[in-house]
């Protein structure tokens, strides 16, 4: 596989608006009829967006918290399914960046630029908590290790060339494990049948016997040791998502009173978008979307300043600013694609038109 390789922020931006165009048009039918989106994920992998947070020393555009957060709102606005797919990519990539050796970081950035893409395998079911992750790395006499365990929504793996497998090695220290998706023992299972984000294919990935090459594994538990940003920029990406859905919705709810609505008999208006108080509701949702886009730029600067100068007082920053950042853009996700019915009117509620996706993806994403 081959990719554009993305220059600078700029450039990530205008590529991500471009795409977010073409996906746009298709989500409504994929949604509707449970099209998994291989052909826009090659896409998405041709266009280079996938390598933007590679370090510059390695040949990235390695763009700022901001761009990034940027495009997963514009992707996420068009197709919420295929915004969430790449969010665990730039989280092990990001893994690699912090903890991978010399070696490690020269092969897995090439493979990044490249076009390759990371899904996941963390959660499991079942446990007493997200923490408790039972799949196990058993080191072997030559050095590698067989890797054994049950992953349970695991977005991206599907579509992935390699996945990240949360595991426990026997000091029971939490690593990664980077596993090619077509390895002998790995079995990834489409059995996702959620509600929402139906396309994300976030099903099961079943791991038995699979050998995995010492230096295919990280020591993740080290990322955790001192100031870091690993929760903030991954909780960073999924407020973006839910920023993109109340904005996407919004914009749907505003195209379809412009063109089909009817206005309210006793409102004395000739359109509906001059009864008002339809204006009114319109200008308290697009309050709350605006609010929730500047948390998540208040959110992205905060993380960028961190990253630029890393201590524990900056690191709890960020993570405060992205958390209200998160809590502002689920609340409102969930509203404004609720509200996109009450404004429209009865026939926004055909089936046909699928404009429930916007609520059932917000609804589904925001349980993260």
């Amino acid at each position: 596989m081959t990719a554009h390789v993305i220059a600078d922020d700029a450039e990530a931006l205008a590529v991500a608006a471009g795409l977010a165009d073409v996906f746009r048009a298709g989500a409504a039918r994929r949604d509707a009829e449970r099209a998994l989106p291989r052909a826009e994920l090659d896409r998405l992998s041709a266009s280079g967006l996938l390598a933007v947070t590679v370090p510059a020393e390695h040949g990235g555009a390695d763009v700022r918290a901001a761009t990034l957060a940027e495009v997963f709102r514009l992707l996420g606005a068009a197709d919420a399914s295929l915004a969430q797919i790449p969010q665990s990519h730039f989280v092990y990539v990001n893994v690699i960046r912090r903890q991978g050796t010399p070696e490690q970081r020269k092969f897995f950035f090439a493979e990044v630029l490249a076009g390759r893409r990371f899904g996941n395998a963390q959660s499991e079911a079942g446990t007493k908590h997200v923490q408790d992750i039972r799949t196990r790395l058993t080191p072997r006499p030559d050095g590698s290790y067989r890797l054994d365990g049950v992953k349970h929504y695991s977005t991206g793996a599907l579509f992935a060339d390699w996945i990240p497998v949360l595991a426990r090695a026997e000091d029971d220290a939490l690593h990664v494990a980077y596993v090619p998706r077509d390895a002998p023992g790995v079995s990834v299972v489409d059995d996702w049948d959620g509600m929402g984000q139906r396309t994300t294919a976030s099903g099961t990935v079943r791991l038995a016997g699979v050998e995995v090459p010492a230096d295919r594994v990280l020591p993740h538990h080290l990322t955790f040791r001192g100031p870091q940003l690993h929760g903030a920029v991954a909780q960073l990406l999924h407020a973006a998502i839910d920023a993109g859905i109340a904005s996407g919705a919004l914009a749907e709810a505003a195209a379809f009173v412009r063109t089909r609505s009817r206005p309210w008999f006793e409102s004395g208006a000739d359109t509906a978008v001059e009864d008002p108080l339809l204006v009114q509701r319109f200008g308290e949702l697009a309050l709350r979307v605006r609010a929730s886009e500047a948390l998540l730029k208040e959110a992205a600067r905060a993380v960028d300043a961190a990253r630029a100068g890393l201590t524990d007082d900056s690191a709890a920053e960020a993570s405060l600013a992205v958390a209200a950042a998160k809590v502002q853009a689920a609340e409102t996700a969930v509203e404004v694609a609720s509200a996109l019915f009450e404004v429209s009117g009865a026939r926004s509620a055909l089936d046909s038109l699928n404009l429930h996706r916007y609520w059932r993806d917000a609804r589904a994403h925001t349980l993260h």
